[in-house]
């Protein structure tokens, strides 16, 4: 493999663990939201914690994602309102709502990867860590997001 093909992979692995971590952070906030942010996230990416040994472009993506899509669940749970009919962002699985906000920060609102890599790594990352029905529920769900944001690529 040519050194050009090793950074890139290394870059698109360094954001998947980076997606990774913070779609777990964020269900971790999601579930305890009185904790304080940063010093949170400070401890989940810190000495003795999980992440303690991740490369530092791992931790410093991991932050702004997180940040990010805390800062803007506010848009990301308006957002899932229109699309997802009779299933409130608060009734999903904390799981799946992590992700989704997660990624609709980094696809949809801040434009960081294309749309399809979006939901690509969101069902992969649903996959993982959610229940037996969340990647299709998550793929399905950012398919409307994507359809309502973009209705002229639909």
């Amino acid at each position: 493999m040519s050194k050009s093909k090793q950074k890139i992979n290394h870059k698109f692995e360094s954001r998947h663990r980076a997606r990774e971590l913070a779609a777990q952070f964020l269900y971790s906030m999601d579930l305890c939201p009185w904790q304080a942010f940063e010093p949170s996230l400070e401890l989940f990416l810190g000495a003795g914690s999980l992440a303690e040994t991740e490369p530092p472009e791992v931790k410093e993506y991991c932050r702004f994602l997180a940040r990010g899509a805390w800062d803007r669940r506010a848009e990301a749970d308006e957002l899932l309102l229109r699309v997802v009919t009779g299933w409130r962002p608060e009734r999903m699985v904390s799981v799946d709502r992590a992700i989704l906000r997660l990624i609709i920060f980094e696809g949809f609102l801040n434009k960081e990867l294309p749309v399809n890599s979006a939901i690509s790594e969101a069902v992969e990352i649903a996959r993982f860590f959610g229940a037996d029905e969340s990647a299709r529920f998550v793929n399905g769900v950012l398919a409307r997001v994507a359809k309502h944001l973009f209705p002229e690529e639909a």
